[in-house]
């Protein structure tokens, strides 16, 4: 908060040398029956600098939930609130150049939008609040050194229910047993590594295998999927955001090839994943913006904040994703689905 500080106690200083400076006019006026405009009360303005990985609806999702908090909660854009947006454009490499600006411009918070976003802000400040979310595991990345208690200046939301993936491996065993599961990801996104583990885990007792390739960039991704075809019987797509920056050339595969496609996330669903237990982004931006604004108000500081996961878990699908991938529907299903969309 240096510079929102910095800007109260200028505006401070200025005033008290105006009022000082016109002590003998202001006396003069009023003997003269003249009057001048009160002094006006200079409001604080905060600047948040936003680092995100790279843009895509959920990413973007988040970054909307965040700003709204903080605009419910006082902190409105162009009045009192500033936000410096910067997108690494997927490559990690950027993500420390992104901090390192912030720092210099002495922000007064930093909203870090993925697990890579979070890491470059860390790395870079250890004074600065740091906000995260669409994190998966805060824990193993080194953000934090346990959920409830986290660093002295960082905490955040992150963006895997405790029981998303069980119950997503659930539901396939259930209902497509003895299949063969696709997985693309990218192992140089660790929150990725940590799905793919957890998936590979839940696998073992159950009727599943899994198939795993990895690729680098988007650019790979309809290439990697296109290599499990006859290897897979059904695609799930992590929350991965190199692969789900790409997610329609899974999805257009998926169509054509009669694969049925899980996702992880609910805006995936809407891009044409058939089912995925979830959360909105929306959602865990906003509850990581509540943190943000504790925070600006002088409330509470990051450290004192304990770090969560999203508060609800809910199954969507998607009615003409289920269609175009040739899946029959199970009346079961009936019970099980909380939100159908087409």
């Amino acid at each position: 908060m240096k510079k929102g500080l910095r800007t109260l106690f200028g505006s401070a200083v200025i005033s008290a040398l105006a009022l000082t400076a016109c002590g003998t006019s202001d006396e003069t006026a009023q003997n003269d029956g003249d009057s001048e405009a009160p002094p006006q009360e200079t409001e604080e303005m905060y600047t948040v600098g936003a680092t995100q990985i790279v843009e895509h609806p959920s990413l973007d999702a988040a970054y909307e939930g965040f700003k709204t908090a903080l605009a419910d909660n006082g902190f409105v854009e162009g009045e009192n609130i500033t936000y410096n947006f910067q997108s690494a454009q997927n490559d990690q490499n950027n993500t420390g150049t992104i901090a390192n600006n912030f720092v210099a411009d002495q922000v007064d918070l930093i909203f870090a939008n993925s697990t890579p976003s979070a890491l470059g802000a860390l790395n870079a400040t250890d004074e600065i609040p740091i906000i995260f979310t669409s994190v998966t595991d805060a824990v193993s990345a080194g953000l934090v050194g346990s959920m409830d208690e986290p660093g002295e200046n960082i905490t955040g939301v992150v963006d895997l229910h405790p029981e998303s993936i069980e119950k997503s491996v659930a539901f396939l065993d259930t209902y497509f047993p003895d299949s063969a599961v696709g997985l693309i990801y990218n192992s140089g996104e660790a929150n990725s590594i940590v799905q793919i583990d957890l998936v590979e885990e839940a696998m073992e007792d159950s009727s599943l295998e899994p198939v795993t390739v990895s690729v680098s960039t988007s650019a790979e991704v309809q290439q990697a999927a296109e290599s499990l075809i006859g290897r897979a019987d059904v695609f799930y797509v992590v929350t991965d955001n190199t692969v789900v920056s790409a997610l329609e050339s899974v999805v257009g595969l998926a169509e054509d090839q009669q694969i049925p496609l899980v996702v992880g996330e609910f805006d995936s669903v809407r891009r044409g994943g058939f089912m995925a237990y979830g959360f909105e982004y929306f959602d865990i931006g906003y509850e990581s913006g509540e943190m943000a604004a504790k925070i600006l108000s002088g409330e509470q500081t990051a450290g004192d904040i304990p770090a969560q996961y999203p508060q609800s878990l809910r199954l969507m699908m998607n009615e003409t994703a289920l269609e175009e991938q040739g899946i029959e529907w199970n009346d079961e299903w009936d019970e099980l689905v909380e939100e159908l969309v087409e």
